[in-house]
């Protein structure tokens, strides 16, 4: 039986998804990409924002066609818009023959073989609940990188978000799980591993009540073929000594941090929910860079929350000329139903959004520009992923580059390279937010 699977979403999503996968390969079904060659169709959505529920909502439509077109006999719905809106998909989409919620990955086996017998499937366990012993994976990012997730949930509770609402509270994954997870990963020649999670610095508070990503990074750096460990999603006031020690002196932990502030104004902070200040932010930075000279930070802003002014979309934008982020992404607000901020007083009109966005992107391309410009000439380990035909070159990343997110390195080379490879390249031109550059088939300083 054939199985088509789409992931939507977020890197978190896909490690469900490519959990799932590995669940339906084992009891025997064939995934496949050809929507007219499907018996089955399952979809990971999301809707964290407005933008990624209207997208969820249309890829369901469309397979939904399936049923008319092609041999498609049952349409699955899985993940956080499955979680959130089971009651409406059930009774506005009837195409859909099975909803799977947030938590019930470990269901997808089951859930298949049901909806193929003709039943109407809503399968929503708890949202507290954890699947656990999921260590097999079909990973779907290429034979170099796979991430690595190491908690659901979270309990920050942002007036912005809805993650609390759609996976529950914090939930660390057992460290014996993630280092098996990992140990087959390694095995199977990934050299890259990516931790996520909706937050990654507070890992194992509520397991073994205190924050471990220390000893788990070290763990995982033990892992013979692991070359890099990239830490994603660090909230600014979780980051310790500690965590900054153990990056800045395990040389296989990638000098990259994504840390999400999302604002730089105390006032709009608080208005957040967020636990942290703009000399908390400037502090931590400070820290980071003083003990990782060469690091990569990359962070992501909100513009056009309830309430801000000019005056503070002003400052926002000295902030990020002064701090010289080398990765920064921006997001207009998304008022989300169920959360407070969409009641707060002075909503902000999307044009204003809108254009406040392009104001800080258009500053951070400056920014980004005049930072790559400082890498010319400078020799970066460069992990080959692919090979562009009518270019003639190589892409590959650096440490300085989160995959899906970041830019890519432009690789010139003489001789045939493999995907998967690592070689040292020497930077020879850069713009906005890619660098071009040659093999290096002698490292020298």
């Amino acid at each position: 039986m054939n199985i088509l699977f789409v992931s939507l979403g977020c890197d978190k999503n896909l490690v469900d998804s490519e959990v799932m996968l590995s669940l339906l390969k084992q009891h025997g079904y064939n995934i496949t990409n050809e929507e007219q060659e499907a018996d089955v169709a399952v979809i990971n959505t999301c809707c964290f924002i407005h933008d990624a529920k209207e997208e969820s909502i249309n890829t369901i439509l469309e397979l939904a066609q399936l049923k008319e077109t092609a041999k498609l006999k049952a349409l699955i719905v899985t993940g956080c818009l499955a979680q959130r809106y089971k009651d409406e998909i059930q009774e506005e989409i009837p195409e859909v023959d099975a909803i799977l919620g947030s938590t019930n990955i470990d269901d997808i086996v089951t859930v298949v073989e049901q909806a193929m017998t003709g039943q109407k499937v809503i399968c929503c366990k708890d949202i507290q609940y954890l699947p656990s012993d999921l260590t097999d994976r079909v990973v779907t990012t290429g034979n170099a990188m796979a991430y690595l997730k190491i908690a659901e949930g979270c309990n920050k509770r942002c007036s912005y978000c809805i993650i609390p609402f759609l996976r529950g509270n914090y939930r660390s994954i057992p460290m014996e799980e993630i280092l098996e997870t990992a140990k087959k990963l390694a095995a199977e020649g990934y050299k890259e591993l990516v931790l996520v999670a909706q937050e990654t610095t507070v890992y194992g508070q509520d397991l073994y009540g205190e924050k471990r990503l220390p000893q788990l990074l070290q763990e995982l750096s033990q892992l013979e073929g692991i070359r890099w460990i990239r830490l994603l999603y660090c909230y600014p006031e979780e980051i310790t000594d500690e965590l900054i020690h153990t990056m800045a002196e395990n040389e296989k932990i990638c000098h990259y941090i994504d840390m999400p502030i999302q604002h730089s104004e105390d006032e709009i902070l608080k208005a957040m929910g967020r636990r942290t200040s703009r000399r908390q932010i400037e502090e931590v930075v400070e820290k980071l860079r003083t003990a990782m000279p060469d690091i990569a930070i990359r962070t992501t802003l909100i513009t056009g929350f309830p309430g801000e002014t000019k005056e503070q979309h002003e400052a926002l934008l000295e902030f990020v000329d002064n701090m010289e982020f080398e990765r920064l992404g921006v997001f207009t607000y998304s008022p989300e139903e169920g959360t407070r901020a969409a009641e707060f007083p002075n909503q902000i009109p999307e044009e204003v959004k809108k254009q406040r966005q392009d104001e800080l992107m258009a500053l951070q391309q400056e920014v980004s520009y005049d930072n790559n410009q400082r890498m010319l000439g400078k020799q970066l380990e460069v992990l080959v992923e692919g090979y562009l035909y009518e270019e003639d070159v190589y892409i590959g990343r650096s440490y300085r580059e989160a995959p899906n997110v970041d830019g890519y390195i432009f690789i010139n080379a003489e001789e045939e390279i493999v995907s998967g490879e690592m070689v040292t390249v020497r930077i020879t031109d850069a713009n906005e937010y890619d660098l071009i550059g040659e093999v290096v088939y002698e490292f020298t300083e």
